[in-house]
């Protein structure tokens, strides 16, 4: 393990060094990390920078690079907790290391909930403003960033500015989707939507092929404020892109109180298990991930009406499982997610048809479709769909593959999702992003000596 040891303090935090990852475990690098535990730690974590820069870092559930800074300074913001809502407007004032979690055990009981949360609560404000997070409701409400009305922002020569999509309009949309890269995000005031109940009226569909569950929500998404479809890639002939799809919304008191007679807004999110924190090379294989969606999709009703289901339960499965992570051994994996514009079913089509026919072992493959984008030069949402799934390190031919399938979505007018990548070749980036010599203008205004750096805005030539 590299060493813990303090280096000599200055007027921020004390820097130890460490070696990081995304998620996803690949590519770790060492960096010198700083964890502020008060506001003023944290507007000074940016003094007396090396040539290697700083990236801020949050709850590090991005699954590629894009928190890491090899060699420079990575600021751990997650000390740093604070957030205050309004309850006559919705309004939530936070910092940038208050999680989703964090929020939720609040509000929801409250009769809150946030405007967007994506597969994981352990997301940071910070990093859902430099990620732009979505979820299962972008065809509805869009991304994080469209539900934020203020962002305070450290900038690299240690002034501090409070930016909105009016005043300062242009650092405001850079910095939303601009993966860290504009300057420290250490608050925001966002938007929170009301809610009757902690429970999710849901609809279940089980459908036969790629081509039906793409039908079902073209025709049926808008009158549901939430939607996902889990995909069996492992699925061929035709049963190619067989799928579950779940569609829902919050219910409302009545038919909470007529059914279960429960405290209506109770919240209890919890651990069922914990993965272990060895597990050998290979456990997630072609054989034992094709008896894994067998029973998901035969466990699936082929049609079920007014389910009722926990907020955990519906949005974020995968977080009843500790360290959910370790079950792809010690290598990790890859977390491939593009976009691509309405119009463009084909290449959703043509993607299934190579990852099936490669074996590609994927337990984790959801489609959704998106709404409008927003302002934001970098943001990865457009009108169109969207298709992400986990493929552990290794997989033989893997590289090739994305690397073509890369080049189809980017012919299409897609992209891919720059908060998990991992891979991607860079020459690519300015099709997929054609408003990238944009975002590096106002980019460069605010930090004309680059000193916000990472190790993925390095492999892609952001900075």
């Amino acid at each position: 393990m590299p060493s813990t040891a303090p280096d000599p303090p200055g007027r921020g935090p004390a820097l130890r060094r460490r070696l990081l990852a995304g998620w996803g475990g690949t590519s770790p690098s060492a960096a010198l990390v700083a964890r502020p535990s008060s506001a003023a730690d944290l507007s000074h974590a940016l003094d007396e920078l090396s040539d290697r820069g700083a990236i801020g870092r949050g709850l590090g559930r991005g699954y590629g690079d894009g928190a890491q800074n090899a060699g420079g300074r990575v600021i751990d913001t997650a000390g740093v907790i604070d957030f205050h809502l309004d309850a006559a407007t919705g309004l939530v004032r936070a910092s940038a290391g208050a999680s989703l979690d964090a929020l939720m055990r609040d509000l929801v009981p409250r009769g809150f909930f946030v405007p967007v949360t994506p597969g994981t609560r352990y997301v940071s404000v910070g990093g859902a403003i430099a990620a732009d997070i979505h979820g299962k409701n972008h065809h509805r409400a869009g991304s994080w960033g469209n539900h934020v009305t203020s962002i305070e922002l450290a900038l690299a020569d240690g002034s501090t500015v409070e930016t909105t999509p009016t005043q300062r309009a242009d650092l405001f949309w850079a910095t939303v989707g601009g993966m860290g890269l504009t300057g420290l995000i250490l608050a925001a005031t966002f938007r929170c939507p009301r809610i009757e109940t902690s429970q999710d009226l849901v609809d279940t569909d089980r459908a036969t092929d790629l081509d039906a569950v793409m039908a079902l929500m073209e025709s049926g998404d808008d009158d549901y404020d939430y939607s996902v479809a889990w995909i069996d890639l492992l699925a061929r002939g035709s049963k190619l892109g067989r799928s579950v799809l779940t569609r829902g919304r919050f219910a409302h008191r009545d038919e909470v109180d007529a059914r279960t007679g429960a405290d209506a807004l109770a919240y209890d999110p919890s651990v069922l298990i914990g993965a272990p924190p060895l597990v050998p090379p290979g456990l997630l294989n072609r054989l034992s991930i094709r008896a894994f969606n067998e029973l998901w999709f035969r466990k699936a009703p082929q049609i079920r009406r007014d389910e009722l289901q926990s907020i955990p339960f519906f949005f974020h499965p995968l977080d009843m499982v500790d360290n959910w992570n370790r079950i792809y051994g010690p290598r990790g994996f890859i977390q491939w997610q593009y976009a691509v514009p309405l119009g463009a079913e084909d290449v959703v089509r043509h993607t299934v048809e190579q990852l099936s026919a490669s074996g590609c072992t994927s337990f984790l493959a959801v489609l959704k479709r998106f709404g409008p984008g927003n302002d934001a030069p970098l943001s990865f949402p457009m009108p169109g769909w969207t298709l992400a799934l986990d493929i552990p390190t290794g997989a033989r031919d893997l590289a090739p593959l994305l690397d073509r399938l890369d080049e189809d979505v980017a012919a299409a007018g897609g992209r891919v999702y720059l908060a998990k990548d991992s891979r991607v070749r860079p020459e690519l980036i300015p099709t997929m992003y054609p408003r990238l010599d944009e975002w590096r203008s106002v980019r460069e205004q605010a930090d004309p000596g680059h000193r916000m750096q990472s190790d993925l805005s390095r492999r892609l030539g952001l900075t």
